[in-house]
């Protein structure tokens, strides 16, 4: 059985942690499977947005600690300085420029690697089984594919250095608190939610959200003149004439897909 499963439909794809027997933690052989998953992704005209989950009862337990981590142990600097090209599980470092939209369901325990996997995704979407945790400080070192910066990012110095510093993990409910994730829904329901949302952004035009995405990514850590400048060149350069005159003729007319109030529409 391969280590990552993916499956493409309706514009979407449905791509799977697959190595249930340990807690999907990534090895060598899975980290070239998920920089090639992802690189298909970026470049496949046919899917527009993904959904990233775990078989089993775990989404990601991070880098596997006997074949993954052992061999960067005292590594040269050179081999330091190529790897950062390319991060843990593709998405993190390297391939996080894709621009089309992606969505992390996360299932159960979502850990070290793992969180900066989720962390690395643009939607977070928690099953009320799943559990965070970067544990790295137990075993000698510490986040190094965008945990950190993420995690600050996201949720302030704060958390992060509480969930750093301690090691110790949080359910889904103190996520959803600490804006970790957007969302937490029964478990049962976790892969229909993460479609749900995946279908109100499939019904966008895609030039507009993939714009959107990478004037966040752009604006992220600059001073407020520069975001003012990137968002408003971004924004009115985005737009295709013909498409954009397409999509509001449904708006004039009433009939665009997933419309609220009196001329509710389904999506």
């Amino acid at each position: 059985m391969p280590k990552v499963l993916v499956e493409k439909r309706d514009r979407i794809a449905f791509i799977t942690f697959n190595r249930p027997e340990v807690k999907n933690c990534i090895d060598p052989e899975m980290q070239d499977l998920l920089v090639e998953v992802w690189t298909d992704f970026r470049d496949d005209d046919a899917v527009d947005v993904a959904i990233l989950t775990g078989a089993g009862d775990a989404f990601c337990a991070g880098a596997d600690l006997k074949t993954y981590i052992p061999p960067w142990l005292g590594t040269d600097a050179l081999r330091v300085r190529d790897n950062l090209a390319t991060g843990l599980g593709g998405l993190t470092r390297g391939l996080h420029r894709i621009y089309k939209p992606t969505i992390a369901a996360v299932n159960g325990w979502a850990l070290a690697g793992g969180l900066e996997t989720a962390l690395a995704c643009d939607i977070r979407i928690a099953s009320e089984r799943a559990m965070f945790g970067s544990f790295e400080a137990r075993r000698g070192y510490h986040h190094g594919d965008g945990g950190l910066v993420r995690l600050v990012n996201t949720c302030g110095a704060g958390v992060a250095l509480e969930m750093l510093l301690t090691a110790e993990p949080i359910d889904a409910e103190r996520a959803l608190h600490m804006n970790l994730v957007s969302r937490v829904v029964p478990h049962e329901r976790l892969m229909e939610e993460a479609e749900r949302v995946a279908r109100q952004i499939l019904r966008n035009d895609q030039l507009a959200v993939r714009s959107a995405k990478e004037t966040i990514l752009d604006v992220i850590g600059r001073p407020l003149d520069e975001q003012l400048r990137t968002e408003a060149l971004n924004a009115y350069a985005c737009a295709d004439t013909e498409e954009t005159m397409r999509l509001l003729q449904r708006f004039y007319d009433k009939t665009d897909a997933g419309r609220a109030g009196t001329h509710k529409t389904e999506l």
